[in-house]
């Protein structure tokens, strides 16, 4: 896809995450800040970079995508819906009972998802576990994770991390959509954790860093060659970009979102339509 087709794919997913969270409900409160941050990732991985296909979600040999970060989940399902793993229609059942999509990603109910997500820090190790398996079964398939910057405190992470760096495992993609906040504070105001890139190195890891909202930046990354190593692209991000009252404003984090704040977010989403 061309550049200017994945940023309209990226303000697609930011206005569905938008439109569904509000029509859901003040009583199903969604995390619009951390969906929105990963809108361009998803754009790329989606469009561009995932072999993949949404009339065959169960393909054996597709790539694998996981969402550790399982929370912002919105934006995972908008891109799902828009690549044709479901109807639109299935987004406004978002949290509901019996709905497919719930507030986190169930691989037993949603098309197109390949892990279960919800206690954070353990879609690394899960993609570790699906990497190896492929490389066990002689298998070409890449796997594919997002975490968020605040979710590497965990100490399962860096288990994961060393234990690939260690495999060699060159078929294993991670992303940090590092937008400098996590649900409390900002998460150098939590526990610190830079120097990212160095500390990936020490462990093995293939180790680049993109602007997580320019796409040309972020398929440049996708494309770098790390044969025997793990890559790990460290993706700079905004919190709730494309809405200027949720940019930076972690109060976001989760939050209900209002008829007057719906209005704004659709305005000025609408107003950087790509034609």
């Amino acid at each position: 896809m061309l550049q200017k087709e994945l940023d309209s794919k990226a303000n697609d997913i930011r206005k569905l995450v938008i439109d569904m969270l509000y029509k859901i409900g003040p009583d199903r409160k969604g995390h619009p800040g951390p969906a929105l941050s990963i809108a361009e990732i998803l754009a790329c991985l989606y469009f561009e970079v995932l072999n993949i296909n949404p009339n065959n979600p169960a393909w054996p040999d597709r790539d694998r995508f996981i969402l550790s970060k399982g929370h912002a989940c919105p934006a995972l399902y908008a891109a799902l819906a828009l690549k044709g793993f479901f109807k639109k229609e299935k987004l406004y059942t978002l949290r509901h009972i019996d709905s497919i999509l719930q507030g986190h990603p169930d691989m037993r109910k949603t098309p197109g998802i390949d892990m279960t997500a919800g206690s954070l820090g353990h879609g690394l190790a899960a993609g570790i576990g699906i990497a190896l398996g492929a490389r066990m079964d002689g298998k070409n398939y890449k796997v594919y994770v997002v975490i968020g910057d605040g979710e590497t405190q965990e100490g399962l992470i860096w288990e994961a991390a060393m234990y690939a760096g260690n495999l060699g495992l060159g078929n294993l993609v991670v992303i940090i959509d590092k937008n400098k906040f996590q649900s409390c504070d900002e998460v150098s105001c939590i526990v610190n954790i830079d120097p990212l890139d160095e500390k990936l190195k020490a462990f093995g890891w293939e180790v680049v860093k993109c602007n997580g909202h320019d796409v040309k930046d972020l398929l440049k990354a996708f494309k770098t060659t790390a044969k025997n190593k793990p890559l790990a692209i460290i993706a700079e991000t905004v919190k709730g970009k494309g809405v200027s009252f949720m940019e930076n404003d972690n109060s976001w984090h989760q939050k209900a979102i209002t008829e007057s704040q719906y209005e704004i977010a659709m305005k000025e989403l609408s107003g950087k339509d790509i034609n």
